[in-house]
């Protein structure tokens, strides 16, 4: 079967928290993109691909700010195993003109350290294509239900290793 021997698109996906434990979500501008959206599952946390030769960590930072201009952050945590998931085969050759069978992510929880002024969906910097037409904070039990069906068990699993960084920010 042709998917099998495709290789898995290597990515990066971040979970970025506010100060009250609540996770940003962007809506999908594209909603013609079937690997990214089915109608009613728009909503996903910000994610893209590693450049050659770049670091996870470091394609984590430049993917949130091209996506949403956010750069002031801090690591929360870094996911120990890598998750994958595939595409369906119904729309494999509409998706990344069948290159890939899937993805292949690191995820990164970050804390959100700076003012929502900072957000800005609608003119990344640099000059990059908007990939949201919207922006909310989501419960981080939520967002399994807000993605595309065949990427829910990836955010089933990055919910459970991130889930006791919910809770609201404490100072000392």
């Amino acid at each position: 079967m042709l998917q099998e021997r495709l290789p898995y698109r290597v990515c990066v996906g971040m979970m970025l928290l506010n100060k009250e434990g609540l996770v940003f979500v962007g809506r999908r501008r594209n909603k013609r993109q079937r690997e990214h959206v089915a109608p009613g599952y728009e909503w996903q946390m910000p994610q893209g691909g590693i450049d050659p030769g770049e670091e996870p960590y470091q394609a984590a930072l430049r993917e949130l700010h091209e996506e949403t201009g956010v750069s002031s952050v801090s690591l929360i945590a870094e996911a120990p195993e890598w998750l994958t998931y595939e595409i369906p085969p119904e729309i494999l050759h509409r998706s990344w003109r069948a290159r890939y069978r899937g993805q292949r992510q690191k995820w990164f929880a970050l804390r959100f350290e700076g003012e929502e002024s900072e957000i800005n969906i609608e003119h990344p910097p640099g000059g990059h294509k908007p990939e949201f037409d919207a922006w909310r904070w989501a419960p981080m039990e939520r967002l399994p239900d807000l993605i595309i069906p065949f990427k829910r068990e990836v955010y089933q699993k990055v919910v459970t290793e991130f889930a006791r960084y919910s809770g609201k920010k404490t100072t000392a």
